[in-house]
């Protein structure tokens, strides 16, 4: 796509840098808007409340990023982020078993949210064309009925700015769904209830000699256990401890209780991370962010979307974050629309990336509804064969406890570096069936 004058970003988050990162190779001027105030330093922000609690990019996320800003994974280490074997150094258990501890020849990046996106910002300050206005939010669009597409945006303040392109990364409460409603246009949406609780806390750990782990993650075994624990690694020789619960399993009073998580802890049909946490000092107070719900709105499906406006990140879909997918997929989205401004003319650019977007989203949704929908109190839309699903994905947990092979390409597809496909492999199958037919493998 030849170079074209100016684009608007709203939403200055992970997405909304992503995406400037790659119109900036297009357009001569990139304008990001952005509600909250510039950052001076490694700390949440606002305008992203889950930024204290627990943050993975996984395998195909940190590779993404690291092709978008060449050199950005070692700054992470260089900075403090800590750099591990993923099968290694990681003590999962998971329905009920602990998987295979082993040297597969993978890494993952152990850091918090602020300390990544703090890197992606420093990155972005690199690209002369890029401008972030700091402080803005966008009350209106300027739109050109008679072309039927987005000119422009009026901020806040009154000022008009106007551009070729304008892409919303302003997540999933978007005013645009509004706007497109107002107009007569109507999002197809897919909505479901999970009603998701993250409670965290940064501690300082004693040294232990001992200790064979770096991050530990106990998952609880549905639909019995809704709770569900971590503690990580993260830079500044920290650990980050989030509590995760489900439908409603940890209430307001409990979440704060003493400023500190030994209550949580107790709770979880583990006691590794109780026993942990016996000699944790708390180094900040007790956050809590709340999910009531996950939502993926269907765009590519809008016949009459309006010319000019491209949706992005949260925007589109918000995931379950409990599976760690959501950076990830904002990586691989501005690698898809990277790829899109250099084959498609600027009119062709929103339809064909919305398209991309869903085939990115599709499967991951699919994954992450089959474990959502093992509870009962789940309500929205179920994938089809929902049941088979569920039986199939559970032999492939439990076999990943005693199978190298099969929990390698579990990894593999958990990380997104692989389609689901892989783990229908006649050898996979045929495991799969001879674990089913024990009481074990029973759902």
């Amino acid at each position: 796509m030849q170079h074209k004058d100016k684009v608007i970003i709203i939403g200055g988050g992970i997405a909304g840098k992503l995406a400037a990162r790659v119109l900036s190779d297009s357009f001569r001027e990139v304008i990001i808007i952005e509600r909250d105030a510039e950052a001076t330093s490694p700390i949440p922000r606002k305008g992203a409340p889950q930024g204290n609690h627990i943050h993975a990019l996984l395998h195909a996320g940190e590779q993404g990023l690291e092709k978008l800003f060449p050199g950005i994974t070692e700054k992470f280490y260089s900075t403090g982020a800590v750099k591990i074997n993923s099968t290694k150094d990681l003590a999962w258990h998971h329905h009920g078993v602990w998987k295979q501890r082993y040297d597969g020849g993978y890494t993952t990046t152990l850091q918090t949210r602020p300390h990544l996106e703090w890197h992606i910002n420093q990155s972005i300050k690199e690209f002369s064309n890029i401008t972030i206005k700091y402080k803005q939010t966008v009350k209106e669009y300027v739109y050109d009925e008679g072309t039927h597409r987005m000119i422009g945006v009026v901020l806040k303040d009154g000022s008009v700015i106007n551009a070729d392109l304008i892409v919303d990364a302003s997540g999933a409460s978007s005013f645009t769904y509004r706007w497109l409603n107002d107009q007569g246009i109507q999002t197809p949406l897919e909505k479901v209830k999970i009603d998701l609780t993250y409670v965290s806390q940064i501690v300082e750990l004693p040294e232990n000699d001992n200790q064979d782990w770096t991050i530990k993650l106990l998952y609880p075994n549905p639909p019995h256990e809704k709770l569900a624990g971590s503690i990580s690694k993260v830079e500044g020789n920290r650990y980050l401890v989030t509590f995760i619960g489900y439908h409603g399993c940890i209430n307001d009073k409990e979440a704060i209780k003493g400023n500190n998580l030994l209550h949580l802890a107790k709770r979880l049909q583990e006691n590794d991370i109780y026993q942990t946490l016996q000699t944790a000092k708390p180094l900040t107070s007790i956050s809590v962010f709340r999910v009531p719900e996950i939502s993926w709105r269907k765009v590519e499906k809008i016949n009459n979307f309006p010319a000019g406006l491209i949706m992005i990140g949260d925007t589109i879909c918000r995931i379950d974050p409990f599976f760690g997918q959501g950076m990830s997929i904002a990586v691989l989205e501005a690698l898809a629309l990277e790829e899109t401004l250099q084959n498609q003319s600027l009119e062709n650019v929103a339809r064909d990336f919305h398209k991309k977007a869903s085939q990115i989203i599709a499967p991951i949704w699919n994954m992450v509804l089959t474990e959502d929908f093992r509870y009962q109190e789940t309500t929205g839309k179920k994938p089809v064969g929902l049941p088979i699903l569920q039986w199939y994905a559970r032999q492939v947990f439990l076999l990943s406890a005693k199978d190298i092979q099969i929990y390698d390409s579990f990894i593999k597809v958990m990380n997104l570096k692989h389609p689901m496909t892989i783990l229908m492999k006649p050898s996979i199958v045929l495991a799969v069936l001879r674990n089913g037919l024990t009481k074990k493998g029973n759902l």
